[in-house]
């Protein structure tokens, strides 16, 4: 792996409409301390990545209006740095115009691109696996991402289908495997299908963490996804010079809407996967948010300073540090506090939450999103 050649785009230009009311247009949870440390989940993915490269190789991919709180969250990047898009047109837009990017500014360049957003537990076994992965791809025609050794039948995830025999031998870290071709991405399963891809052994999660070098990637995105190929390649000498935002303030709008994983993933024959445990997750929803939270003797997360409970289990409590809250007889509930808004919500419907805010916006209550 050439450090040289090593860059990392970050992700983090969506809404976390599901984390609702504490996530909001204005200030997403990614520029959040969802996780109670002190620190944003963007400025914790940042520092993680600084393990594999300098911070003058790793990149921000955000929506314009985002532009500010990038640069209050991670004040060593410069504007250069951050890619504004100035319209939400899924993850394949995004991934190309990266590429086309980084591409311009080293014609070597070998890149990661993850979420902002997500929980990793075991930060050395997570490096250690893209350092796989990165020396993969350096050396091979090869788009690779790294699947996660799924520990119950979620339904809340994409799945990748995998070959058992490996491409390459597996890490010495037994928490690593050995990098294997993949048959094919399937969609959030129902859960009796995610038994099934559960008990064949032959199915990982798909956590949205790709591994590519900047030519290879657009060679697939001339290949598969044409369209936004042609849009953004007109840029092809203006990229990290000053008229590149212009240049896509006007383009990138016009390119479809579609995520990665349809446009390039599902399509190409050169894709691998490195299976891994690194004790992963997306942090989707408050329910993942209670999951990964330490928890009291009653199975509760509260955030908060003054919070008595009487009879409350299996429930996460949010609520202003000075605001003194009295619960009792409540199980299994989310009870998130943001002063404007208050939300009492059953945690086995919290798949509502994001229709919950689309109505909002539909009966004309935009200034609660």
């Amino acid at each position: 792996m050439n450090q040289s050649n090593t860059y990392v785009a970050i992700m983090a230009g969506g809404i976390g409409s599901r984390f609702w009311p504490a996530s909001r247009v204005e200030r997403p949870k990614q520029f959040m301390d969802i996780l109670g440390v002190g620190k944003s989940l963007i400025r914790l993915t940042f520092e993680r990545f600084l393990k594999l490269t300098p911070a003058e190789n790793i990149f921000i991919v955000t929506n314009e209006i985002y532009k500010g709180l990038c640069k209050e969250h991670i004040p060593e990047l410069t504007d250069n740095q951050i890619l504004c898009e100035p319209s939400r047109n899924n993850t394949a837009p995004c991934v190309a115009y990266t590429a086309f990017k980084l591409q311009a500014l080293n014609p070597e360049a070998n890149f990661i691109i993850a979420p902002s957003d997500h929980v990793v537990l075991k930060e050395d076994i997570f490096v250690e696996a893209l350092r796989k992965a990165l020396a993969f791809t350096e050396r091979e025609n090869a788009l690779c991402t790294l699947g996660i050794r799924p520990s119950r039948p979620d339904t809340g995830y994409g799945y990748i289908n995998y070959e058992q025999q490996t491409i390459e031998a597996a890490h010495e870290n037994d928490n690593i495997g050995g990098v294997h071709k993949v048959i094919k991405f399937t969609e959030k399963p129902d859960f009796e299908k995610a038994k099934s891809f559960l008990a064949s052994g032959d199915y990982l999660w798909n956590a949205g963490i790709f591994i590519w070098r900047a030519d290879r990637i657009l060679e697939a995105f001339q290949q598969n996804a044409s369209e936004i190929y042609e849009i953004l390649s007109k840029g092809h000498s203006i990229y990290n010079t000053p008229d590149e935002q212009a240049f896509i303030n006007e383009h990138y709008p016009n390119t479809p809407k579609i995520s990665v994983d349809y446009a390039i993933m599902e399509k190409a024959k050169n894709i691998y996967t490195i299976p891994t445990d690194f004790g992963w997750s997306d942090l989707g929803t408050w329910a993942s948010l209670h999951a990964e939270s330490s928890q009291d003797a009653f199975g509760n997360v509260l955030q908060g300073n003054h919070i008595v409970i009487n009879d409350v289990t299996n429930s996460l409590v949010r609520v202003p540090k000075n605001k003194l809250v009295v619960l009792r007889d409540i199980d299994n509930y989310i009870i998130v506090d943001e002063e404007d808004v208050l939300m009492i919500y059953p945690k086995s419907k919290e798949q509502e939450i994001k229709a919950l805010t689309k109505d909002l916006e539909q009966t004309g209550r935009k200034e609660y999103l």
